[in-house]
């Protein structure tokens, strides 16, 4: 317990890096994802813009690195990380790994809520004129808006549990500061500390993306 107290400073300075990594792996993660769940939606067949050929390459891309085991994709994509001058190590590389698997399970997640809404909708909005592109990119969001909301909740809560797991190979936050600390010396008190942090920080999002959910879909 005395050793806790001793480190408090490093656990506050982990949960900052943990924040910090989960933030910016979800902006550019969560943009790149949006749009390429736009381009699936979009692009498949008896949609707004049908491609087979495009939508074919999309949905075999997506497929191939979602299912991937997101230690072993740390592994896989460091060798790329450091050809792109980003450290093997360390929150840059964290944020750089986790942005990858983001993105493919992010890009899943909104083209299938874009699909739950209802065909209608955009019926009666290209009878008024509205241009496909319009649609695309102010209705359906606009519609499917709740349960893209739920969906990127669920996301930031997958994202603070792959900065754990990054922390097994020194990408820094909670992660390795259980690791390190508390694993590697046998401190219960360290670990469970870490642990509880993150309880705190996943059930926060949680609540904020429930409530934000909920707000939206009374409208």
């Amino acid at each position: 317990m005395d050793r806790l107290i001793d480190l408090l400073p490093d656990l506050w300075e982990a949960t900052a890096e943990t924040l910090y990594v989960v933030s910016l792996s979800l902006v550019f993660g969560g943009i790149a994802g949006l749009f390429v769940g736009l381009a699936l939606y979009a692009t498949r067949p008896g949609s707004l813009f049908p491609n087979r050929f495009l939508f074919g390459t999309l949905n075999v891309v997506v497929n191939f690195f979602r299912p991937i085991p997101f230690v072993i994709l740390l592994a896989a994509v460091q060798p790329l990380a450091r050809a792109l001058g980003i450290p093997g190590i360390g929150p840059e590389f964290g944020i750089f790994a986790i942005t990858i698997a983001s993105l493919f399970a992010i890009s899943r997640i909104v083209e299938q809520n874009l699909l739950t809404v209802r065909p209608g909708v955009i019926e009666a909005a290209r009878a008024t004129g509205a241009s496909r592109s319009r649609i695309l990119l102010r209705l359906l969001p606009r519609e499917a808006l709740g349960p893209l909301i739920l969906g990127y909740t669920f996301i930031v809560v997958a994202l603070v549990d792959m900065t754990a797991i990054a922390g097994a190979v020194a990408a820094g936050g909670l992660g390795e500061f259980a690791i390190v600390y508390g694993f590697k010396q046998f401190n219960p008190w360290v670990t469970w500390a870490a642990v509880l942090v993150i309880i705190v920080i996943v059930q926060a999002v949680q609540f904020l993306g429930n409530g934000l959910a909920r707000r939206v879909l009374r409208r």
